[in-house]
């Protein structure tokens, strides 16, 4: 069962903080691939000058602008794809990226790391604005309402913006060993 769509209508960094123990769903040739979400990062919107919003509305970036709770996949160093999802109303450009899981079902490969969780669950751009309220593509609730230790950190590889990068938008499951390594 899908997140609603109103879970994905808020604040960037809350959603990132609640997406932790959340289950991403991929379903490929009816067989599915699920891992338990464990790291996440928060992009504000436009004026976060980490964001891709911050360069304005492109052809890239469309996805971003909303409605929320739809994927927004990317191509980074021309190799790896990014999963986020689509948060705040239309028209905030804001997303929080996946950065990684744990297994739960049907994954095989590592999942430490953004371009390795794609790979992993076969998400690449042709999933890009893919409504994840659907059923090939979504995020579940969590199975239990496990308390969990959240960390808060600086977000990864974002230097390039300055005071940006420097805030804790990036959130992950304390001690969990499927988080990625900066």
């Amino acid at each position: 069962m899908p997140l609603p769509r109103r879970f994905y209508a808020r604040d960037a960094a809350t959603v990132a903080r609640e997406l932790l123990g959340a289950q991403l769903v991929r379903v490929v040739a009816g067989a599915l691939r699920v891992g338990r979400i464990v790291e996440t990062e928060a992009y504000l919107g436009p004026h976060d000058l980490a964001a891709h919003s911050a360069r304005g509305r492109t052809a890239r970036t469309e996805v971003m602008f909303g409605p929320p709770g739809h994927a927004y996949v990317y191509l980074i160093y021309g190799v790896h794809h990014c999963f986020n999802v689509v948060t705040q109303p239309a028209g905030v450009a804001a997303a929080v990226l996946v950065r990684a899981l744990e297994p739960v079902e049907g994954i095989t490969d590592r999942t430490s790391g953004p371009g390795l969780l794609c790979r992993a669950l076969g998400i690449d751009r042709a999933l890009n604005g893919e409504d994840m309220c659907g059923e090939k593509l979504f995020i579940a609730p969590p199975p239990s309402a496990d308390q969990l230790r959240i960390v808060r950190r600086p977000r990864i590889g974002v230097d390039y913006a300055g005071a940006w990068a420097r805030r804790l938008l990036r959130f992950y499951v304390h001690g969990n060993r499927w988080v990625s390594k900066p």
